[in-house]
């Protein structure tokens, strides 16, 4: 079960530059935080063709997509690589992307941004996610 709060307004609107997502997930924040650091997970999700990622300070963050053939009317084809600097990490607690960069498959890279998870146990074994990406 996920229940989702989402703060702010579509990514388009003028003056936004970031997305703040909270979810309370019924998994424990371990099993969350490799789903955004083991490959297949980040597959199974995010729909990742490729991750290169390591869960510790100043590890990279990498993930590529294919490339779509669809084109969004702003950012023209999707697909391409998402890549920072891991500048924190806890086990439990979550993550830091610092210097994060998005290099779409057409265009010019889009950054920098920083991307934050932030994870908190609930009771009964679910966590409550707390997803910012701010600077895009």
């Amino acid at each position: 079960m996920c229940h989702f709060i989402i703060a702010g307004r579509r990514r388009y609107d003028s003056g936004v530059t970031g997305l703040d997502i909270s979810a309370v997930i019924d998994a424990p924040p371990q099993r969350i935080l490799r789903a955004f650091f083991e490959p297949q997970a980040l597959n199974a999700w995010w729909e990742v063709a490729h991750a290169v990622t390591t869960p510790r300070v100043l590890g990279p963050y990498a993930v590529a997509w294919h490339t779509t053939e669809f084109r969004d009317a702003v950012l023209g084809r999707l697909g391409g690589v998402f890549r920072g600097t891991v500048m924190q990490y806890q086990a439990d607690r979550g993550f830091f992307v610092a210097d994060a960069f998005w290099l779409p498959p057409d265009g010019d890279p889009i950054g920098p941004m920083a991307l934050e998870v932030s994870l908190r146990a609930e009771p009964g074994g679910a966590t409550h996610v707390h997803v910012v990406q701010s600077g895009f």
